[in-house]
């Protein structure tokens, strides 16, 4: 029986080479794993000088250039400071029809209606690139802040529409020439609460909307408003509808 046991005992147990595998393993893994950590901080420490130039300052904005193919194209496209790419802008045909419409169509009713004047504050929403912001100052309105989820320097500035960062009663009109300023809002009827919030007792909601989209379900959105005029404009070459409401503390229905 003894013999037995002392023939099968070495059998049993795992010879020394494999009790030292995991051991081994690990090291090794410990080993990339620090390569690959200094590798990083090398990559992120040392970026090629190609990538960036002297005459191009990071507090820039970007250029309208192609999409780049690669992290260098990236970092040295050409950039260009806002008022620079504001003037290019202005300069387009498209901004210039955007423009003219608004002067010819929108502003004129605005101001029969008494919501539109040169002293009021206007806040325009989902101001894109700034048309409406840069054709109301064209018009003489002096305090234009125009907003949007992505921020346009120097015409626009990042806000969230459903929670502006303005006071209660601060502008005297809200405005948005985007139609999907409020049927593409992510929450509409909070933006409509948002924007009687911010417009004093009195003042005005202006908003474009597509043809397609029912004016009375628009409306119903703000509970504190009435609407004061519905009319069809043209903007660049598409026929839309501009819903125009006055906040007064009723509820706003349609006729």
């Amino acid at each position: 029986m003894t013999a037995i046991r002392s023939e099968t005992s070495p059998a049993s147990s795992p010879p020394a080479m494999d009790r030292r595998a995991p051991r081994q393993v690990r090291r090794v893994s410990y080993a990339l794993a620090a390569i690959a950590t200094l590798s990083l901080v090398y990559l992120l420490r040392h970026t090629s000088p190609s990538c960036f130039h002297a005459s191009h300052p990071l507090e820039l904005t970007l250029s309208l250039a192609p999409f780049p193919r690669t992290s260098c194209d990236a970092a040295s496209r050409r950039v260009v400071p806002p008022d620079r790419r504001l003037a290019k802008l202005r300069a387009s045909p498209r901004w210039r029809r955007r423009t003219a419409a608004l002067s010819a169509s929108v502003f004129p009713t605005l101001r029969g209606l008494g919501l539109l004047a040169a002293p009021s504050r206007v806040l325009c929403l989902a101001a894109g690139a700034g048309h409406a912001v840069d054709a109301l100052r064209a018009a003489g309105v002096r305090d234009v802040t125009g907003t949007d989820l992505v921020e346009f320097p120097p015409l626009v500035r990042r806000a969230d529409p459903h929670r502006f960062p303005f006071s209660t009663a601060a502008f005297d009109l809200v405005f948005s020439d985007d139609p999907s300023a409020i049927c593409g809002a992510l929450f509409p009827s909070r933006l409509a609460a948002e924007a009687e919030r911010a417009v004093r007792r009195g003042g005005g909601i202006a908003l474009v909307v597509d043809r397609e989209i029912e004016t009375a379900a628009v409306a119903a959105l703000f509970k504190r408003s009435r609407v004061v005029d519905v009319k069809d404009v043209i903007l660049d070459g598409s026929q839309v509808r501009l819903l125009i409401l006055q906040s007064n503390g009723t509820t706003s229905v349609l006729h």
